[in-house]
């Protein structure tokens, strides 16, 4: 049997009084502390007379961080302390970040649930006027699957070749380029898109407006994120496999084909998710180009058709109640439809990754 020894600093003696452990905070001192901080601010609140539960909000976190600090010091001593109040500080920036996030969702859900039913989905604005309660958002819906669709069908290749390039062939002055023209695309405003497409094709060209013109903008913004994301799940595929597919005789289009797309196609199509649904919120580029329509148009390449951004600010903008009401339910759609393209980009990256990689 071995005997465990624990070093001490010199000149101490090891006692039976000696503690062998530090003293620590239960775990719910974290949360007794959260509790008492929340109290004290909502008594100091109502005894100054604040009404803003914002300023009550900062007052506790501002309570709570210093009490965790007092508290652990005291028991823990100062070293813990410091640990301490980093990871409070890191709570409270969560919670703030958090809060809007929360109400704005609620809010919505709670102004839009009471007229999103199957009749509003399923009907558009046709013989409706903008003070008549009713009326529904299938027109909107229709025109925001197909601009969105045809971005996606353009963007979608035009990233990924770029992509393959950078990656697999490019070196020189040309990459260099490319690179810091797709840095520069990523961070242009969508009303840039819509006002080069609509010199280019709607005035220059002479066509009117369009779902397709739309399509052309949203596709302008799209195709950065499709090029970054693909980029970069690109280099994450392992060298060895290039090389031992080239070491077969393979030609390179061959291995990039059969091995490199194959093994990133996971990443690669959570990228192109992800960029389809930072663009279907996108309302600058389908006022410009896309008009809106009350109307039924389900032709892109033909007259103004309708979106769902655009739909929620045309009724909106109007300020009759029944409108507002349309307005809500609409903006509780669009958030659902990019909520649910964002589950389906998770699943499909959790379906190909690796089996060692999955939870």
């Amino acid at each position: 049997m071995t005997e465990t020894v624990i070093d001490r600093p010199s000149g101490t003696t090891a006692t039976p009084d000696t503690p062998l452990a530090q003293r620590r905070l239960p775990r719910w001192a974290p949360l007794g502390v959260a509790g008492g901080s929340v109290a004290l601010a909502v008594g100091l609140g109502l005894v100054a007379g604040w009404e803003s539960r914002v300023q009550w909000g900062l007052l506790a976190a501002l309570f709570f961080v210093a009490g965790t600090y007092a508290i652990t010091s005291a028991v823990e001593g100062p070293r813990q302390a410091r640990d301490r109040i980093a990871t409070s500080v890191v709570w409270v920036c969560f919670l703030v970040a958090l809060v809007p996030l929360v109400s704005l969702g609620w809010t919505t859900v709670e102004r839009g649930l009471p007229l999103l039913d199957g009749y509003f989905l399923t009907h558009s604005m046709g013989g409706m006027t903008n003070l008549e309660p009713g009326g529904g958002i299938y027109h909107a819906l229709l025109g925001t699957l197909e601009q969105v669709g045809l971005a996606t069908l353009i963007a979608a290749p035009v990233g990924l070749l770029t992509a393959v390039y950078l990656v697999e062939y490019g070196q020189g002055g040309l990459a260099r380029a490319v690179t810091f023209f797709v840095d520069v695309m990523t961070g242009i405003p969508s009303i840039v898109a819509g006002l080069f497409v609509l010199a280019f094709w709607n005035l220059g060209l002479g066509f009117g407006p369009s779902g397709f013109a739309g399509a052309m903008a949203l596709a302008i913004l799209m195709m950065p994120i499709v090029v970054r994301s693909t980029e970069e799940m690109l280099k994450l595929v392992p060298n060895e496999l290039r090389e031992a597919s080239l070491a077969l005789g393979v030609p390179k289009w061959k291995t990039i084909i059969k091995v490199v797309l194959p093994t990133a196609i996971g990443g690669i199509t959570t990228g192109v998710m992800l960029a389809v649904a930072r663009i279907t919120g996108e309302t600058a580029p389908v006022m410009l180009l896309v008009f809106g329509n009350p109307l039924i148009n389900p032709n892109p390449f033909s007259g103004a058709q309708e979106s769902l951004p655009l739909y929620v600010w045309n009724q909106y903008k109007l300020g009759n109640e029944a409108s507002i009401e349309r307005a809500w339910a609409g903006a509780l759609t669009l958030i659902a439809f990019v909520m649910i393209l964002n589950l389906v980009a998770r699943g499909i990256a959790r379906w190909k990754a690796p089996k060692g990689a999955r939870s």
